[in-house]
């Protein structure tokens, strides 16, 4: 009878726990404009920046392009690089994928998205990076905690999250 007990218990917990997924749906226009990276577990092309601030400009053709800008450590200079963002062919979920360097794209699924669309969690299907960007410069230290919560039951390393904003 234990056995079935830690059996039931273990599937309980496989089915239940918290799954690295793209969100369902995605309003490609409410998700346009300007996103403040304000914790990040970077990728190479983010590595050391600060202050990286994304904007999204969805274009004719259904696809986003992306500026960002950002500080390198010990730099006042903002820098700035262009790519492009595309939606899953359907065009409702989250699941995109980033080009910085054509032909080359990389996953880049909304896994966490607001109601209002006033915070977004980026993540990868294999944990490589992770982004939680804001509307604003600041969030709720509430809030932050309830996310990072969330990302480290989906299986990030909440450990690596650097901040990109002085608090």
């Amino acid at each position: 009878m234990k056995a079935i007990c830690a059996v039931l218990i273990v599937l309980f917990s496989f089915f239940s726990a918290d799954k690295n997924i793209p969100v369902n749906k995605l309003d490609l226009k409410k998700y346009s404009g300007t996103w403040y990276s304000l914790y990040s577990i970077p990728t190479i092309f983010d590595k050391g920046s600060r202050e990286t601030t994304t904007k999204y400009t969805l274009n004719k053709d259904g696809f986003y392009n992306v500026l960002t800008t950002y500080k390198k450590p010990n730099d006042e200079k903002v820098y700035s690089r262009n790519s492009k963002m595309f939606p899953a062919e359907d065009g409702n979920n989250g699941e995109l994928q980033a080009q910085f360097i054509w032909p080359i794209k990389i996953d880049y699924w909304i896994i966490e998205l607001a109601d209002d669309y006033s915070y977004v969690v980026v993540g990868h299907p294999e944990h490589k990076f992770l982004f939680i960007m804001s509307r604003n410069q600041t969030m709720p230290k509430k809030t932050h905690d309830e996310i990072v919560a969330r990302c480290k039951a989906k299986g990030y390393d909440v450990s690596k999250l650097t901040s990109q904003f002085k608090s």
